[in-house]
């Protein structure tokens, strides 16, 4: 097969960056538990309820479309009857090439090579490491490594693609992985797997129908990839650079305010160290007050939730509300607001802001030296940032309060559009993950 130049497709481009205009914010954060309904426009994206089959009984899903409602019941079939489960040759990592055709290995894109072993779109699985088990519809044209089993030779005329793919995506692996260690899926176990088919012109219209749903997913995908871009880009801006004493970008009622000065985080605000309570004793869990570790803070601003929570008494003294914490043992850099009674624990270093610092400015302070943290300990086997080292990082502030409340709104309104839109994300899944489950037969009947 011939070499020549070619990129992975993208199915959508991200919007422009920048030059949106920034809204104001209200200053309290957006309630918990929000969530935003399914977009409207997502119900065009799925087949009309009205006029579906419901039957319960037998190896057919329990809504159908309503031009295949009398249509045959689906038929069962082995995975190896209708299609060539197979491994390809692995690429070496110094094979790899600039350019060329893409190459897709265990963690999806890898790099390029000179040649491809798929000419047209195939079904892949990840049958070894951490990944294993997760299945991917590899565009045509590409070269699938050793670390995936491809489906080949799935007859089109018979079978589609993207039904296969999509019918093995809402089944799942997870009972033919073996091994602890180093999960795989091995050839036999794939092939004896048992897969449910109806007629070609019902596949075709079952994977258009979820097609076009993982169309509009990818596609708010790259809006929230846009403005996550924006904050960053926005953050460089109205922030110092180092050596420099004013930011690039300044609301126009502070261009005359003077230079920003810079602050140690210990002349900001007390800074506290976590603890976490004595596991043997059960009195001291289960309470009202939230017990936050690494593991907790996600990207989200405002750290709402917890694994677990502790009770309160004499020794318990929780953080104020507002407290910017700060991951500094092993996964440093993880920020977040504390918006309802926690504690930490010895993972976490508190920064509680002194009066005259805006709570929020803080935050986004913070946020904008994590690079400048991280690289601090980037050849530390286990990094640790112990309280007195944390207390010396150095940030710019500036002078008028007012400038900090204005900096912290602005960025503020935009978290509250990524958090939108990453509910709209999570809603949309839900709705797709809802409506395969109506769409393809019950694991239990495809097995029985």
């Amino acid at each position: 097969m011939s070499s020549k130049k070619t990129t992975p497709p993208l199915r959508g481009t991200p919007p422009g960056e920048g030059n949106a205009t920034t809204p104001r914010l209200r200053r309290t954060p957006p309630a918990e538990g929000n969530e935003p309904c399914p977009p409207s426009n997502a119900a065009c994206h799925s087949p009309p309820l009205e006029g579906w089959q419901a039957k319960p009984d037998g190896v057919v899903p329990r809504l159908r479309f309503p031009e295949f409602r009398g249509a045959d019941d689906w038929k069962a079939e082995l995975l190896g009857n209708i299609c060539k489960p197979q491994q390809w040759a692995t690429i070496s990592s110094s094979d790899l090439a600039e350019e060329g055709y893409p190459v897709y290995g265990a963690n999806g894109f890898i790099g390029y090579y000179t040649h491809f072993n798929h000419e047209f779109e195939t079904v892949a699985v990840t049958c070894r490491g951490s990944t294993c088990g997760e299945i991917s519809l590899i565009p045509p044209k590409s070269y699938i490594t050793g670390n995936s089993m491809c489906l080949d030779e799935i007859n089109h005329a018979e079978n589609s693609y993207n039904f296969v793919y999509q019918f093995l995506k809402q089944r799942g692996f997870k009972d033919i992985i073996s091994g602890s260690a180093q999960p795989q899926i091995v050839g036999n176990a794939i092939k004896k797997l048992k897969i449910v088919l109806p007629k070609r012109g019902e596949q075709q219209k079952i994977a258009d129908c979820l097609s076009s749903l993982d169309e509009l997913i990818t596609a708010e995908a790259y809006a929230l990839a846009a403005l996550k871009t924006h904050k960053k880009g926005l953050m460089q801006q109205l922030f110092p650079r180092e050596g420099e004493t004013v930011p690039h970008l300044r609301f126009p009622e502070f261009r005359e305010a003077g230079e920003w000065v810079e602050k140690s985080l210990g002349e900001i605000g007390e800074i506290v160290t976590g603890k976490t309570p004595s596991t043997s004793d059960d009195s001291l869990w289960n309470g009202d007050i939230q017990f936050v570790t690494p593991t907790d803070i996600s990207e989200e601003k405002y750290q709402w939730k917890t694994q677990r929570s502790v009770a309160g008494n004499a020794r318990t003294k929780a953080l104020p509300l507002y407290s910017t914490m700060f991951t500094c043992i092993a996964s440093i850099g993880k920020v977040a607001l504390s918006v309802k009674p926690c504690i930490t624990n010895q993972q976490i270093n508190t920064l509680i802001p002194n009066k005259g610092y805006d709570n929020e400015f803080v935050y986004y302070s913070l946020l904008n030296i994590v690079p400048l943290i991280k690289s601090t300990q980037a050849n530390s086997t286990l990094p640790i940032i112990n309280k007195t080292e944390f207390s010396k990082f150095v940030v710019p502030v500036p002078k008028v309060h007012n400038e900090q409340q204005q900096i912290a709104d602005c960025l503020s309104s935009i978290d509250d559009l990524i958090t939108a839109q990453s509910q709209k994300i999570d809603a949309l899944k839900t709705h797709k993950k809802g409506l395969m489950q109506q769409l393809f037969p019950v694991l239990d009947e495809v097995q029985g």
